[in-house]
């Protein structure tokens, strides 16, 4: 259970980090304005909140692991959003990432 509700914290962060980043770029970029700006800003404020919600302790290690959800994330918002096609380096990389999440996270610790 505890694996799950990380995993599930790691998707909404991503879902709330991502999601706040491109509204902020199309309220910039694409010219869509301050109220896109706006929701970006709460939605990057959102995440913040979501990362603290992991059952881990050690804030380096669950940003470091969510730096590989991040990753995979991104490419994966990138598909559905804006039409991005990964190539097989970008899916490579994204396993790669997200097999260091899984040790990071996930390993059998020793309990000191």
């Amino acid at each position: 259970m505890t694996v799950t509700r990380s995993l599930l914290l790691f998707a909404l962060a991503a879902f709330l980090e991502i999601g706040g980043a491109w509204l902020i770029w199309q309220g910039i970029r694409e010219h869509r304005g301050w109220l896109w700006i706006g929701l970006g800003v709460v939605s990057l404020g959102l995440y913040g909140v979501v990362a603290t919600l992991q059952p881990d302790a050690h804030f380096g290690r669950i940003l470091a692991a969510y730096g590989g959800v991040f990753v995979a994330g991104s490419l994966a918002w990138g598909m559905v959003v804006d039409g991005f096609r990964p190539d097989r380096y970008d899916v490579i990389g994204a396993l790669v990432c997200l097999a260091g999440v899984a040790v990071i996270m996930y390993a059998p610790r020793a309990v000191v």
